[in-house]
């Protein structure tokens, strides 16, 4: 992936939001995102999410995460929190890459809490000579 100043001051922005912004009726569930000669790769912490409460466009070369976890105060009747550390509500995330992705090849899987999104990149058209005529 080519570097980005922007993105990565972007990102620097997010992460420092994060530190000093914690509100349990907020949040954003950490992401990794890394890249193999042949697929880009995003895995995201997204405990207590059932697959219907996740969901993932890809347009051109960009996708977006959006999700939402459920409010348990909202739902608790007769219980009382002492402490609320986990944080609810909705959120929405998007990526960009630098290479064309395969769309249709394009997998997710949700496994014990851990939402992995496999993006294939698509094949490159081979080199052709042109004959001049």
């Amino acid at each position: 992936m080519s570097w980005d100043p922007l993105r990565d001051l972007r990102v620097w922005q997010e992460r420092l939001e994060q530190l000093t912004d914690h509100r349990p009726d907020s949040w954003t569930p950490p992401i990794d995102v890394y890249e193999t000669d042949d697929r880009y790769v995003v895995a995201a912490e997204v405990p207590g999410l059932s697959r219907e409460h996740v969901d993932l466009a890809l347009e051109d070369s960009r996708l977006t995460i959006r999700g939402q976890r459920i409010d348990r105060r909202a739902a608790a009747g007769d219980i009382r929190f002492h402490q609320i550390e986990r944080g609810h509500g909705s959120f929405a995330r998007t990526f960009e890459f630098g290479s064309k992705i395969d769309i249709e090849s394009v997998s997710a899987d949700l496994t014990n809490g851990v939402l992995t999104i496999t993006l294939p990149k698509a094949s490159r058209a081979p080199a052709r000579k042109i004959e001049v005529r």
